[in-house]
């Protein structure tokens, strides 16, 4: 009857020991890639403006750039250069509601080529 009582104990031990491997692992890739950016950086997927647009922007500035609670981006492009697009993606506007760091500055340079095409 002991021996019973210990099989799920031993069951959750060794459950417990290959997270902490795999935690392990997982940790010394995250820091090779801060130590070596530059390798971390070729091994990237470099996504649309579309893309970005959509995972970043959508939910406040509507699916269209017309339809969001926060201003719309339809037109954007005659009210603001490219490079104050940018610092708005990078720095927000927290004045009005809109937060910083929603992309990378690549990701955000080409938000904001994107969206100052948009007259």
């Amino acid at each position: 009857m002991g021996r019973k009582l210990l099989l799920p104990y031993a069951i959750i031990a060794v459950l417990g020991v290959l997270i902490v491997i795999a935690v392990s692992f997982v940790g010394a890739n995250q820091r090779d890639a801060i130590e070596n950016p530059e390798e971390a950086g070729e091994n990237a997927v470099v996504l649309e403006p579309e893309e970005i647009y959509k995972r970043s922007c959508a939910n406040c500035h509507g699916g269209d750039l017309t339809d969001g609670s926060a201003p719309p981006l339809n037109d954007v492009g005659n009210r603001l250069s490219e490079d104050e697009i940018k610092d708005v993606i990078m720095n927000g506007r927290p004045d009005k509601g809109m937060p910083a760091g929603l992309a990378n500055a690549e990701e955000a340079s080409s938000l904001a080529e994107w969206l100052s095409e948009m007259e």
